[in-house]
C-alpha cells in the first residue's frame, strides 16, 4: 500500500513538474519560433504515447501510426480549409486545379466544426477497429503484423498522392490560415494553439497510465508474454490487443489534427512509411515501457531531426537508421532504462567483489 501511495506521489509531482515546464517555463523563455516547434515537438510525443501503450505494454509494433496521424490531421484540414473558403465559395486548391465546380460530397460533413472535430479521433479508431479486427481475429502477429500496418502506411499516402483534384496530391492541404475563426499568423493566437496541444498531451499521458496502471493494463502484459495462457483464462487476446490498437489511433488521430494549426499544412510525406518509423523511433530510444521515455524519446529524435538535417541533410537518416538500431541492441529498454542497467551492473560487480573477498574455506 505504502509502495502504490508513493507511486502515485511520484506520478503526481511528476506531472505538475511537467505542467509547469509546459505552461510556464517553455513561453517565458523560448520565441515565438521555438515556441512554434516545441508545439510541432509535442505532437509527435502525442503519437508515442499511444506507441507506449500498444507496442511497449501490448508488443503491438506498430509501423502505420502515419495512416491514423494523417487521418486526423486532413479531418482537420478540410474543414479548415473549407472556413477559409467561405460560404459557397471552394478551397483554392480545387479552384487552381479546376476540375470541380462544387465541393465533393464527402467533404461537405467536414463543413461541421462538431463533425470535424470528432472524426479527428473517431474516424482512426474506426479504421484502427475494422483492420484490427481482421487482423487479430487471424492471429497475425509480430513482424507480419508490423509489415502489414507499414503497408496501410504506403498504400494510404500512395492513395492521397492520386487524388490530386480532392486531396491536394503530392502537395497536401497547404497555406492554412484560420483555425475556428482565429488567425494564425497572430503570436497570440499561435500561442493559444501551443497551449491547446500541451494540455491535450498531458491529458493523453494521464488517460494512457490510468489505462496500464488498471487491470486491463495487467491483462494487456499478460497477453504480450503468454496470449495462449490468457486464451486458456477466458480472456479473448484479439479484444485486449484490439483495445490498444484503437487507444493508439485515436491518440495519433488528435496528434495529425492539432499538428495542422502548429504547422499550417498536412500532406501525404507527414504521413507515409518514413514518418511512420520516425514515431517509433522516438519511442523505442526514450524507452517505450516507459510513458516519460517515450514522450521525452520522441521530443528528442523530433528535434535531433530539425537540427541534425539542416547540417547534414543527406545523412540525417542515416544516424536516424544507427540510433534505432544502437538503442535496441545495447538498450531495449531505452534511455529510461539506463538508470535500471547502471543500478544492476554495480550490483553484480558489488557482489562479484564480495564473493571474491570470502575466504577459500568459508566458501567450501
Amino acid at each position: 500500500m505504502n509502495l502504490l501511495k508513493s507511486r502515485s506521489a511520484r506520478a503526481a509531482a511528476g506531472f505538475v513538474g511537467a505542467a509547469v515546464v509546459l505552461f510556464a517555463v517553455a513561453p517565458l523563455v523560448l520565441s515565438d519560433f521555438r515556441l512554434g516547434l516545441l508545439a510541432k515537438y509535442l505532437c509527435v510525443a502525442m503519437v508515442a504515447v499511444g506507441i507506449c501503450l500498444a507496442w511497449g505494454r501490448g508488443g503491438l509494433l506498430t509501423l502505420g501510426q502515419g495512416v491514423f496521424f494523417g487521418l486526423g490531421g486532413y479531418a482537420m484540414a478540410m474543414h479548415l480549409k473549407i472556413a477559409d473558403a467561405g460560404p459557397g465559395n471552394l478551397p483554392d486548391f480545387m479552384q487552381l486545379y479546376g476540375t470541380a465546380t462544387e465541393l465533393p460530397w464527402w467533404w461537405q460533413p467536414f463543413a461541421n466544426p462538431v463533425f470535424a472535430l470528432a472524426a479527428t479521433f473517431l474516424l482512426p479508431m474506426a479504421v484502427a477497429a475494422l483492420l484490427g479486427s481482421f487482423i487479430f481475429r487471424r492471429r497475425v502477429k509480430g513482424a507480419y503484423f508490423a509489415i502489414l500496418s507499414q503497408a496501410l502506411a504506403a498504400a494510404f499516402a500512395i492513395w492521397l498522392i492520386g487524388q490530386q483534384a480532392t486531396t491536394g496530391g503530392t502537395n497536401g492541404l497547404t497555406d492554412i490560415q484560420g483555425f475556428f475563426g482565429y488567425a494564425l499568423d497572430d503570436p497570440v493566437n499561435q500561442r493559444t494553439v501551443y497551449f491547446i496541444i500541451a494540455a491535450v498531451l498531458l491529458l493523453l499521458i494521464a488517460l494512457a497510465r490510468q489505462l496500464i496502471q488498471s487491470r486491463y493494463g495487467e491483462l494487456l502484459v499478460a497477453v504480450r508474454d503468454s496470449e495462449e495462457r490468457v486464451r486458456f483464462l477466458g480472456y479473448d487476446p484479439a479484444n485486449v490487443k484490439l483495445v490498444a490498437y484503437v487507444v493508439a489511433a485515436g491518440m495519433a488521430g488528435l496528434a495529425g489534427a492539432l499538428f495542422v494549426p502548429a504547422v499550417g499544412i498536412i500532406s501525404p510525406a507527414l504521413i507515409g512509411i518514413v514518418p511512420s518509423i520516425e514515431f517509433v523511433i522516438g519511442a523505442a530510444v526514450g524507452g517505450r515501457a516507459s510513458l516519460v521515455g517515450a514522450v521525452l524519446g520522441a521530443i528528442a529524435v523530433a528535434w535531433a531531426k530539425t537540427a541534425l538535417s539542416e547540417e547534414f541533410p543527406a545523412a540525417w537518416t542515416y544516424f536516424q537508421g544507427l540510433l534505432f538500431i544502437v538503442a535496441l541492441a545495447f538498450l531495449p529498454g531505452g534511455l529510461a532504462s539506463l538508470a535500471t542497467v547502471v543500478r544492476r551492473r554495480r550490483a553484480a560487480a558489488a557482489a562479484e567483489k564480495k564473493a571474491a573477498v570470502i575466504p577459500v574455506g568459508e566458501a567450501a
